[in-house]
């Protein structure tokens, strides 16, 4: 086996914890001008950058017996999750009836469809028609921008994030290691950081605009921006995504760290957060003291949380039906002997 690249597992685990802290604060953006300023600028790259290093990692050539890997893999677990998320919000919410509707992923749980339907358009595009990285990237991004004219079932089956997002996943394929290397540089760091300061500030400095725009799950007449301006603005928030993801690589740890551990369970972290983090936002606590403190308490709070949801002990004990298997309970009781 090849040495594991701890540059990507300090990636990932950076990037679950801005998912579980973006989360955490959505209900509060409203607010307060920094919370919004802060949730949208995570917003901008924290998924396309988890979706690029998932792109990266994928493989592009079809074989026998990928389609049913990758339904035991992605969508057997979607169904589980459907099911336990939509019984959870019964309960939580008091809601009349349980309806489980396995074509509308609950919240977080489109990742996985989106997941799935990648792998497939990454074969189509690379494998079957053998297109090369420029026309392959150009078509991604105006399949992105074509779908925000589609006004119904955007949500279905994660139609609209699928395509919006799907360049992301692209990209990441298409990129080598040296690539990584290259941007780490003193100079590409110095640069990034001003990347993002110059964001954040440009943000803070615009007028308001809908964070949904961020989502890739609505279509233009939702967002209620004029539809002859919409891919223009789609293909801007494009522009500043890659830019941003690209700051964020540049920025992330190579050498292992206290934390690259924790970016081995990234998808138990992404699967169970949910469950704390909707019991949050029904709890109605809002920001418990000023919006400043509050947004390092939720920080810590959130940090902690991502912390424990990567554990061993979480991985083993999930695993089953995340993985349909026992391996890391095995292996950790093992340990323990």
């Amino acid at each position: 086996m090849s040495k594991r690249d701890y540059y990507f597992d300090n990636a990932k685990f950076i990037l679950i914890f801005l998912v579980v802290f973006g989360h955490a604060i959505q209900s509060s953006i409203e607010e307060d001008a920094l919370l919004m300023t802060t949730y949208q600028t995570i917003y901008f790259f924290h998924m396309p950058a988890f979706i690029l290093i998932a792109g990266y990692f994928a493989k592009a050539n079809y074989a026998k017996g990928l389609f049913l890997k990758l339904l035991k893999k992605l969508i057997v677990p979607y169904i589980i999750f459907q099911v336990i998320y939509t019984i959870y919000y019964y309960f939580l919410r008091n809601e009349k009836n349980i309806e489980i509707d396995p074509f509308n992923p609950q919240w977080a749980l489109w990742f996985l469809v989106s997941l799935f339907f990648w792998s497939l358009l990454l074969i189509l595009f690379v494998d079957v028609l053998k297109l090369k990285w420029k026309a392959a990237m150009g078509i991604s991004i105006g399949l992105g921008v074509m779908v925000g004219f589609i006004n119904d079932y955007t949500s279905t089956l994660s139609l609209s994030r699928t395509f919006v997002f799907f360049p992301f996943f692209l990209a990441g394929h298409y990129l080598n290691r040296e690539f990584f290397n290259k941007i780490a540089s003193k100079k590409g760091q110095i640069f990034s950081v001003l990347s993002i300061l110059v964001v954040f500030i440009s943000i803070f400095l615009l007028p308001d605009w809908s964070s949904r725009w961020l989502f890739g799950s609505h279509s233009y007449e939702d967002l209620g921006t004029p539809v002859e301006a919409s891919p223009l603005l789609r293909l801007l928030i494009y522009g500043v995504s890659f830019w941003l993801v690209i700051a964020f690589f540049s920025l992330s740890p190579v050498n292992k760290t206290f934390f690259t551990k924790w970016g081995l369970n990234t998808l138990y972290v992404y699967l169970f957060h949910g469950f704390i983090i909707q019991f949050y936002r029904e709890s109605n606590l809002g920001l418990i003291v000023n919006p400043y403190v509050s947004l390092l308490i939720i920080m810590a709070a959130s940090l902690l949380l991502t912390i424990f949801l990567s554990s061993r002990f979480v991985a083993a004990a999930g695993q089953p039906i995340v993985e349909l298997r026992a391996s890391k309970a095995k292996k950790l009781m093992k340990s323990k002997e």
